[in-house]
Parts: structure tokens; C-alpha cells; sequence
């Protein structure tokens, strides 16, 4: 099980130092151990994805432990789905690895390989230093580098993915895993952005080819040091229309009591 070549699609073979396809198309590894799959022409800007600040901000929000519930959710939940014969699974926008790394342990048990993609070349340097059984790429989430129906199972948290190249993918019966925010997710972090704070609107996805079979969701509170709620909110979307009086505020709480919800979906690819 290897990648696929972003520009021709044809299977890349790894030597030493890099992946070559039939085609002649090489990329070079990294010395932290991935490659990076993005061609020029893929990308949309210079340096696409989080920047390091972004990704180290994440990083230190998520080995405090705060989404440490959702991990070991859908880790559980993986490996109550994946089957005995897998051999191969990926997580898309899988950042600086802090989930990946937790379903590796769930796939290793089985022998089986794990994938993570991300956009951002910064996020996969860090991954890819910190846990080296996982094999890591730079690539787009819209250009899958597999090839068709290699994937036993897919998990999304947040990140975006089109339905087709998901079908493409996962094998007959194996699995998509999404991760959504839930209706009242970050509810008090968004009240000091937003004059009026909407629910997230109820999860309405769907995935051609696919077969919703398990839902569930994860839901608690969240005690946060300034610091911490800072970092949160630089993982957030709605990071940029925070003024400067909301960071200062943050920063300057000795606790900081904010809602998680999160929306698990399972989803199992049709015959």
C-alpha cells in the first residue's frame, strides 16, 4: 500500500529518499520522514493551511487533554467498526497528529497502516517528527494521492473532503468517520465575538454512496486557563473577527468555563 502520483495518478514507488512514478514524477521525502504531494499547480495560496503559530497554539490546547473525550470516542468507535483483514486507514487534515496518533494504536493491532494528510507543510513537520508510525503527506483533501477503493476507512474531523473522492477511496464497506460541531459547540467563546449567538444549524450531510449507520454525540464542559482559551480560539473559524479587547480578556481569565459538542457520524460505503 503506497500513494498515488498527484499528477498522473499512476502508483508511486518509495526508494530511500523518494516516491517515482512510472512517469517519471518524483518527490522527495522530508527528513522528518513525509512527503509532500502537493504540487505548485494544486495549490491555492503560497502556504496553504495553518501556519506554525496556528498549528503550535493547537498543538498545546490539544496535549492539555481538552478534546481528549472526542479522541478516545471515535477511537473506540473505530476500532468496534474496522475489520480484522484491514489494511489500511487515513486521517484527512489531520494536523500536527494528535488524533492520528490514537488511531494508529487502534489499527496497529490489526497490522494495519495509517495514513494522515494535511494541507499544512508546517502541521505535517511536526507530525511526522513526533509519531513515526504514521506515514504523513502534504497533499489536498480534494485530490485524494490513493488509489480507488484502497481505504478500509476515512476519518474527517472538520476538515473538508468531496463526497466523490471519498467513494473513490473507501473500499465496498468501509467507512467514512465525521466529526461536526455540534448545535452548542463553543457557545460561551463565540458569545464575546458575536452580538447574537446561533446554534449550529442540525447535521444535514450526506454522502453519495454511503449509508449513515451510527450517530453519536460527545458533550461536556470545559474548564480553560487564559492561555488555553486563547488557543482555542485561535483554532476556531471565527478567530479573525475577534477583536483585540476579546483576546485580552481571555488571556487575562484564571478560568475561562466553555461548552464542547461535537457530532460523530459513521458512515459505511454501499457495494
Amino acid at each position: 500500500m503506497s500513494f498515488s502520483c498527484p499528477l498522473c495518478h499512476a502508483p508511486l514507488t518509495r526508494s530511500e529518499i523518494s516516491y517515482t512514478c512510472p512517469k517519471g514524477h518524483q518527490f522527495d521525502m522530508a527528513k522528518e520522514g513525509y512527503v509532500n504531494l502537493l504540487p505548485v499547480q494544486h495549490k491555492r495560496s503560497r502556504d496553504p493551511g495553518d501556519s506554525a503559530e496556528m498549528m503550535q497554539a493547537r498543538r498545546a490546547f490539544l496535549d492539555a487533554g481538552h478534546y481528549l473525550p472526542l479522541r478516545e470516542t471515535v477511537a473506540q468507535m473505530l476500532d468496534d467498526s474496522l475489520g480484522e483483514s484491514s489494511s489500511a486507514i487515513l486521517d484527512i487534515g489531520c494536523g500536527e497528529g494528535y488524533y492520528t496518533a490514537r488511531f494508529a494504536e487502534v489499527a496497529r493491532k490489526r497490522g494495519t497502516l495509517t495514513f494522515g494528510l494535511d494541507v499544512s507543510k508546517v502541521a505535517i513537520r511536526a507530525a511526522a517528527k513526533r509519531y513515526a508510525d504514521v506515514t504523513f503527506c502534504v497533499a489536498s483533501s480534494h485530490r485524494l494521492p490513493f488509489d480507488d477503493a484502497s481505504m478500509d476507512a476515512v476519518i474527517r474531523i472538520y476538515a473538508p473532503c468531496k463526497a466523490e473522492e471519498l467513494a473513490r477511496v473507501v473500499k465496498p464497506g468501509g467507512w467514512v468517520v465525521t466529526v461536526t460541531p455540534g448545535p452548542r459547540h463553543l457557545m460561551e467563546l463565540k458569545g464575546l465575538i458575536y452580538d447574537e449567538v446561533r446554534l449550529h444549524a442540525p447535521h444535514s450531510e450526506q454522502l453519495a454512496g454511503f449509508s449513515l449507520k451510527q450517530e453519536q454525540s460527545v458533550a461536556y464542559e470545559m474548564t480553560l486557563k487564559g492561555e488555553e482559551a486563547t488557543a482555542l480560539l485561535q483554532m476556531t473559524p471565527f478567530a479573525w473577527r475577534a477583536k483585540s479587547e476579546v483576546w485580552e480578556t481571555l488571556t487575562a481569565q484564571s478560568s475561562f468555563h466553555c461548552q464542547t459538542d461535537f457530532s460523530i457520524h459513521f458512515w459505511q460505503r454501499e457495494d
